[in-house]
Order: C-alpha cells, then structure tokens, then sequence
C-alpha cells in the first residue's frame, strides 16, 4: 500500500513539473500567452525629383525635423529661367486668343467701308466711260482701241469693288470658330509646360514628409544629382510598430484592436501601450532573431502591433516582450 502511494506522489510530481515547464516555455499563461518581437521603425529614403546642382543641406545625421521643414535645396536659377519662359508664352498666346475672341477694331472695319464707297464710285464712273465709248465707237468717235481699254478699266472697277467688299465681310465676321479653337489650344498647353515648370521648380526644394531622425546623409554641397538620388535616410517617429508572432494554438486568443503592454530589456524601461493592429493570415516559420522558448522551426503567425506612446527609448530592431492585456505577469500601463 505504501508503494501505492508513493508510486502515486512521484506521479503528482512528474505531472506537476511537465505541466510547470509547459507553462513556462509556453510563455507563462495559456489563457493569455507572453509573445516576444522586435520594434519596427520605417524608414525612408529621400532625394529630389528633379536633378540638378545640389546647393544647400540644412540637417545632418541624429538631427530630429519636422512634418514639412526644408531639408535641402538645389540650384534653382536654370528652373526659375524656364518657368520665366512658359510665362512668356502663356502670355503671348492668352493674347491671341483674345484678339481671336474680340474679333478686328472698329477703326479697321470703318476704313474698310470706306474703301467700299471709293472703289464703287470708281466701278461707276468705269462704267459710265465704257458705255460712253460704245456710243462713240457707232459713230466712229472713239477707236476700237479707245473702246477695248473702257471696257477693261471697267471690269477691272467691279473687280476691285467685289475684293473691297469680300475684305469688309471678313472684318465684320471676325475670326472663324476653328481659328478660335486652334488659339484655346494652343493656350492649354503652354499653361500646362507653365504648370510643369512651376512644379520643377518647387521640386528642388527637398522637405521632411513627417517628423523623424536623420539617419544617414549620403550627399555634399555642391554635387551633381540625378533624379531620385539619394540624400538622406530619415527615420520616421510615427508609426512605430511591434513585429511580433504568435503559435496557431493561441492564435484564437487574439484579435486586432487587442491591447498590449510592451516591455524592453532596458533596467529603467518603461512600459508601453499599445494594440494589435494586423494578424497575418499566413503561417510561416519563425524568424530566427526572435527569441522564444518554443522550437525555432515552429509555425507562426505575424502580428502588427501599434505602439501608442513610443519615444527615443524604442530603436530599430530592439527585442521587446508583448504582455497581452489580462495576462497574470502584467500591469497597468501608465497613462
């Protein structure tokens, strides 16, 4: 009977020890596991969109800047020249295109009238002479000569009416709808190299597209730069996420929105909010900087987790410990 016993203690032993390893190489909890990941930083990469001669750097490396503050700069002359250019055009042709939709001045149509009335008095009296030479042509008063010329002066009167008074039309109609529409379109794109040029030349000027850090500053005052060259490396201060993973079996367990309390191994950390933001629907095996207790070749899923309150304290790639909201080991994140 004592062997019974005894055979039945060591049992409760061996149970209790297998069951205080599982629980710890699991992570503590299995309601709400501990997850282990990196921090997250983006990063980005800028330069200008335009090339040119790289006139100006403002910042340099562990520099913090602002959401909007000018970086650097490049020679502008050659840009602000050719936007002075595409003005020049946008002008000359806004101006056609008035004159078109305007139509001629008064003063040009009233000289054309009067070119009418002077070259009708001539067609009449032209005429009047011709037929006075065909009366004295019967009578032998005049040459046939005589008579042939009065009949071209004559014609060649009605001619130069019928060209004044075609001339006078044209002036009183204005310019033809298709003329008008030719100087519209010509006008649209001498706007659009104007636009294309103004923006060129807001493009040599280089700015921070969020606040962050300057990580690297890989050009000098005075180099030539291609477009999308590279002139810092900036290390934005938001988002900064969580890289972490999380075992199938304790998959169900979380859910995005999720919050969390992330711990680094700093002596004086502090703890950090944050929630989970994106679950990968994927399984793949875990990375091997991430240290678990789990076997390394284990499948994972990817988490995303938001950090609500970061500061210089998180850097990139840092090891942190997740502490999932309700688990035993954590507590109250500070406000």
């Amino acid at each position: 009977m004592k062997k019974i016993i005894l055979f039945a203690i060591v049992l409760l032993v061996i149970a209790g020890s297998a069951s205080w390893i599982y629980r710890t190489f699991r992570g503590g909890d299995r309601t709400t596991p501990t997850l282990y990941g990196n921090v997250d930083i983006r990063e980005v990469t800028l330069g200008f969109r335009v090339p040119g001669k790289l006139a100006k750097l403002l910042y340099d490396e562990g520099d913090k800047v602002k959401a909007g503050e000018v970086m650097a700069r490049l020679d502008d002359e050659p840009y602000r020249n050719q936007r002075a250019s595409a003005q020049a055009q946008v002008d000359s042709l806004r101006a056609r295109l008035k004159l078109r939709e305007t139509g001629n001045r008064p003063e040009e149509i009233a000289q054309a009238r009067s070119l009418v009335r002077e070259r009708e008095a001539a067609a009449v009296n032209a005429e009047r002479l011709f037929k006075r030479a065909e009366e004295l042509l019967a009578d032998k008063g005049v040459s046939v000569q005589e008579r042939d010329n009065a009949e071209a002066n004559h014609k060649e009167a009605r001619a130069r009416l019928k060209s004044a008074r075609a001339n006078l039309a044209l002036l009183e109609a204005g310019f033809r709808a298709e003329d008008i529409a030719q100087a519209k379109a010509d006008l649209a794109q001498t706007e659009a190299a104007l636009a294309t040029a103004r923006l060129q030349l807001s493009d040599t000027v280089l700015a921070a597209p969020s606040d962050g850090v300057i990580l690297t500053r890989a050009q000098e005052a005075g180099a030539i730069l291609q477009a999308g060259s590279p002139v810092f490396t900036l290390s934005l201060v938001n988002p900064v996420w969580v890289r972490a993973y999380v075992h199938e079996p304790d998959l169900g367990r979380l859910h995005p929105g999720m919050k969390v309390e992330i711990r680094t191994d700093a002596l004086d950390g502090k703890p950090y909010r944050g929630q989970i933001g994106y679950i990968s629907p994927r399984a793949e095996f875990t990375p091997k900087t991430v240290e678990t207790a789990e076997l390394r070749t284990a499948l994972v899923y990817r988490l995303r987790i938001v950090v609500e309150n970061p500061d210089d304290g998180l850097r990139q790639g840092m090891p942190v410990t997740v502490i999932l909201a309700g688990s035993a080991s954590s507590t109250p994140a500070p406000l």
